[in-house]
């Protein structure tokens, strides 16, 4: 299982902090597109070309593989001032 979380903007969009998936295995860009799939109200905000995503804390890429027992997060860009 993966724990996906979903921060900021994001999840007010998406209305859920928290998914969690049973038995997926593929990359980062396969996520975002197999959770639109699954629930077409989330395809627009998954598919925002700024999204920010991390897997197990660390940034990852479009290309970072996911993994039984991985914690996946995606947020938007953070800005400060």
């Amino acid at each position: 299982m993966i724990k996906i979380l979903f921060f900021a903007s994001l999840r007010e969009q998406l209305g859920t902090a928290e998914y969690k998936l049973e038995n997926y295995s593929g990359s980062v860009s396969e996520l975002r597109t197999y959770l639109g799939e699954q629930f077409p109200d989330w395809q627009a905000p998954l598919q925002a070309a700024d999204l920010q995503a991390a897997v197990n804390r660390e940034m990852a890429l479009a290309s970072t593989r996911i993994a039984d027992g991985d914690e996946v997060a995606f947020f938007p860009p953070v800005t400060g001032g």
